[in-house]
């Protein structure tokens, strides 16, 4: 496409339609940056900021070109890596020159390319290069506020010094983002939000002086081994101090929210203003994680009112999406999700805490899309009849019977980006045997309206057959699954089956989308060398499947979830077809836990398993995350200790190829390190393949991942050798 220059029609165009993101995704990515009017959206195409019509998308109009990102005395243009327009759409802010913060790559530089001047400014005069997080304009599109060093500035782009509104931040006094364990297990890495009027920002501050670093040891980037410090409290270990304050954004002293209770023992993992400038709405869940309240704040005062209280026997789950509060009726009332009578429902919660329930029915709600008010609609993904695939529906917002918008004869998963309008979606759909097709569909009738096609690179490629089937496991629970069989199958021959196994309730394995059945760290194909590869998921995923089967999981994480495993294996075992005495398992983090966990408890099943990446101990994991499921210490410390994989280790029967990185992060290498001397201790023989400063996903490095797959596959070949017999 030719590039264009932006000229005065462009410029109007981007200051008449341009609305806030989609979802406002300052977490990772940029999401999808729509028009005000709904039908258009923005995307970094080329290097080149442009504007697509939803309906014809190949009608490009360049609204930032290459030539206008070139800074002054350089000769190569800005790689964007996000961007946000002003509510005026005359001026657009670039985000370059990213570095990762832990998982994402939230810190990095922001420019500010005014389309009317034609000038491009950098942000953060005098802080270092690519320290900047979060930079967002102000509604008035006069001033920035960013994140810097841990500390919040407000830059006026008329000119003049960044402004720092809070001076206390250090590398554990934390203000305007999040410790490592609140971006990894709560979603927050944006902490802070400018209110609607343009006068205040309200903010986190996290205090983790008193949170102790885990110390991993780089033994290979010098001469001398050096420790890298990453504050981590595990389980039984307090978590940060956690408190939300609001400032003036001309500067001044915080007004911080009476928030009740202990600022210590308790979460904070969501907070909004309350479609007002003049309140914060706040979601405190207690330490256990087991009761949720929902504050209303009073900025100028700190006054803080409970609206809303829910608790659950097991945990409650944070509000669904990290960012943005979902207000209906111009700010009376809010949709929010509860699994109160079994099933994740919709409610519409007033600000005098009372609700309306708005599905209804015995199914889940699996998220929620998109509210339409003008045309009395909420969209959302369900799929009430198969657990494995996911469907949008929609329902009045007065409430009433679900009706699918997804048209019958899409069968699979399939996931939505609903334009503000609500009239017009980005939609991709797969399945296992259909490549991910993108097109552009009007709601709620489904059409297509542009797109469709399917990509270049899905020609010739041949997805794993998966057969999705159910078992009945003698506990009578019925759990979902996956069979790839071998090519050319014969069912005279017998198999051996290698199980593809995760068990947690941080995610779902058996989902009829494509890749489904593909395994990236077998090398060749696994059909054509005569294995059936298959999956199940046990209670505790998180399947639509309702409450009961999701939380069942409570103090059982190691017990309840290798059962469910174990009993529906021997149900996959009695086929006629399976060769029982060539059984594997493998998993990643979670799933190398289960794994663990399978080959040691039930010995007579499992004889080969591939552990990557697991936690061999539960008191040496995360403190948010084990405690939400496990309980806390010390009155459950038994659930902890007992249901570890290291409580299990002395039965070791089969072959086992243990595989971690010494510069995870996130599972820390010290778990393999207990299970090494576990397993010497019981003189157990086992394989061990470490990754010298690799993190949790093992891919640093020349090589890694090839040599990887090269490890896994020579012991599954050796241990659990292929074809039928």
């Amino acid at each position: 496409m030719m590039n264009r220059k932006v000229g005065v029609a462009a410029l109007l165009t981007a200051a008449a339609l341009l609305g806030a993101p989609a979802g406002a995704r300052a977490q990772g990515g940029t999401g999808t940056y729509w028009t005000r009017d709904g039908y258009g959206y923005m995307q970094v195409q080329d290097g080149e900021i442009v504007q697509l019509d939803a309906r014809a998308p190949a009608q490009r109009t360049t609204l930032v070109g290459k030539a206008a990102l070139v800074p002054p005395g350089q000769k190569e243009p800005l790689a964007i890596r996000r961007f946000t327009f002003s509510e005026a759409g005359d001026k657009v802010l670039l985000n370059t020159n990213t570095k990762k913060v832990w998982r994402y790559d939230t810190r990095g530089d922001y420019w500010v390319y005014d389309l009317k001047a034609k000038t491009l400014k950098k942000l953060g005069a005098g802080r270092p290069e690519s320290s900047l997080m979060f930079a967002k304009f102000a509604p008035d599109g006069g001033r920035v506020a960013y994140v810097s060093g841990h500390n919040l500035y407000v830059e006026d782009l008329a000119g003049g010094p960044p402004r720092a509104l809070t001076t206390d931040g250090t590398e554990h006094l934390i203000n305007g983002t999040f410790d490592w364990v609140y971006e990894e297990e709560l979603d927050c890495r944006d902490g802070f939000r400018w209110s609607p009027d343009g006068r205040a920002l309200a903010y986190w501050q996290l205090d983790a002086t008193k949170t102790k670093n885990y110390l991993m040891l780089d033994t290979t980037d010098a001469l001398y081994p050096f420790t890298v410090p990453v504050e981590y409290p595990v389980v039984g270990e307090d978590p940060s101090r956690c408190r939300v304050g609001v400032v003036p954004a001309a500067g001044g002293p915080t007004k911080w929210m009476d928030v009740p209770g202990d600022a210590v023992q308790h979460y904070l993992p969501r907070m909004e203003w309350a479609n007002n400038s003049t309140e914060l709405i706040v979601q405190q869940l207690n330490r256990r994680q087991n009761e949720s309240q929902l504050l209303l704040c009073t900025a100028q005062t700190g006054a803080v009112k409970s609206i809303y209280t829910e608790t659950d026997k097991a945990w409650v789950d944070a509000k669904e999406g990290a960012v943005g509060w979902d207000w209906l009726d111009h700010g009376k009332s809010f949709a929010w999700l509860s699994e109160k009578d079994g099933w994740r429902h919709l409610y519409a919660i007033g600000r005098d805490g009372q609700e309306k329930l708005l599905t209804k029915g015995d199914y889940d709600v699996i998220s929620l899309e998109a509210v339409n008010e003008p045309e009395g609609q909420v969209y959302f993904l369900a799929s009430p009849a198969n657990a494995t695939q996911r469907y949008l529906y929609r329902v009045p917002l007065k409430g009433g019977a679900a009706v699918r918008v997804t048209p019958a004869a899409q069968a699979g998963t399939h996931s939505y980006e609903v334009s503000p309008n609500g009239k017009v979606a980005l939609h991709s759909f797969s399945n296992t045997a259909t490549f991910p097709v993108a097109d552009v569909v009007s709601l709620p009738a489904h059409e297509r309206l542009s797109g469709g096609e399917v990509p270049a690179r899905a020609k010739g490629l041949v997805p794993p057959k998966a057969e999705f089937f159910q078992v009945k496991t003698a506990d009578g629970v019925t759990l979902d699954g996956w069979m790839v069989k071998p090519t050319n199958f014969d069912p005279t021959k017998k198999y051996p089956v290698v199980f593809y196994v995760y068990g947690e309730p941080a995610s779902q394995t058996v989902v009829d989308r494509f890749g489904t059945g593909a395994n990236r760290l077998y090398q060749g194909s696994m059909a054509d060398d005569g294995y059936l590869y298959v999956s199940l998921d046990n209670r505790g995923a998180p399947a639509p499947r309702g409450r009961a089967f999701r939380k069942a999981i409570y103090h059982n994480i190691g017990a309840l979830n290798i059962r469910d495993q174990a009993m529906g294996a021997r149900e996959v075992l009695k086929n006629s077809f399976v060769d029982t005495s060539r059984v594997a398992v493998w998993g990643w983090s979670g799933g190398g836990s289960s794994t663990l966990s399978l080959l040691f408890q039930y010995p007579k099943i499992y004889k080969t398993g591939i552990s990557i990446a697991a936690v061999d101990n539960q008191l040496n994991y995360d403190n948010i995350y084990q405690e939400r499921y496990m309980g806390l210490l010390p009155e459950d410390r038994h659930f902890f200790v007992d249901n570890s994989p290291l409580a299990h280790a002395k039965n070791l029967r089969g072959h086992l190829l243990l595989v971690h990185g010494t510069g995870d992060d996130n599972v820390h290498y010290n778990n393999a390190e207990q299970m090494i001397n576990e397993l010497v201790k019981y003189d157990k023989p086992f394989q061990l393949m470490t990754y010298p400063n690799r993190t949790h996903s093992i891919s640093e490095g020349e090589g890694t991942s090839r040599h990887l797959a090269t490890t896994f596959t020579q012991f599954l070949r050796t241990n659990c050798p292929p074809g039928g017999r």
